[in-house]
């Protein structure tokens, strides 16, 4: 089941040139611009992520289940690479990390959560619904909010 779903969203990454980072059980780690920058990664990210809520009644239909996802999206910098001596893998790591892990774990079945930094970057071309400020593990108070659509 997992394979199915994340060989749609790997279809996706491709169309949206992003770069897929790892699976972590039912987890999917993505990032935009990486390894190489780009001007657009936020918007990259935003299409990926409405492309991934709108697959799955797709998906759903094929497996006769009825999944849901969330999804975190944070901006920032990020330490990349491959550390370690057994069993390489491309990781990313950093705050910027953590707090698009607290998106996802804070947000919502079926939305898109997106901190400060990110609707900032994406405001102008996108519809948001503002979340209460939130309480989130190891950061505090925050304001965040939710990716509902293009405009």
């Amino acid at each position: 089941l997992l394979n199915n779903i994340f060989s749609e969203f790997d279809e996706l990454l491709i169309m949206h040139s992003l770069e897929k980072i790892k699976t972590i059980g039912d987890n999917y780690m993505l990032a935009g611009g990486i390894p190489k920058p780009s001007a657009n990664h936020a918007i990259s990210v935003a299409e990926m992520a409405l492309d991934m809520i709108k697959v799955m009644p797709e998906i759903n239909k094929k497996t006769s289940n009825t999944l849901q996802i969330r999804i975190g999206i944070n901006s920032g910098p990020v330490s990349a690479g491959v550390i370690g001596k057994k069993k390489f893998i491309y990781d990313l790591w950093g705050d910027t990390v953590n707090v698009a892990s607290r998106m996802e774990s804070y947000g919502k079945d079926g939305h898109i959560h997106v901190s400060q930094l990110s609707y900032d970057l994406l405001k102008d071309n996108y519809v948001f619904e503002k979340s209460p400020p939130l309480k989130i593990s190891g950061k505090g108070e925050m304001i965040t909010y939710y990716l509902t659509d293009r405009i």
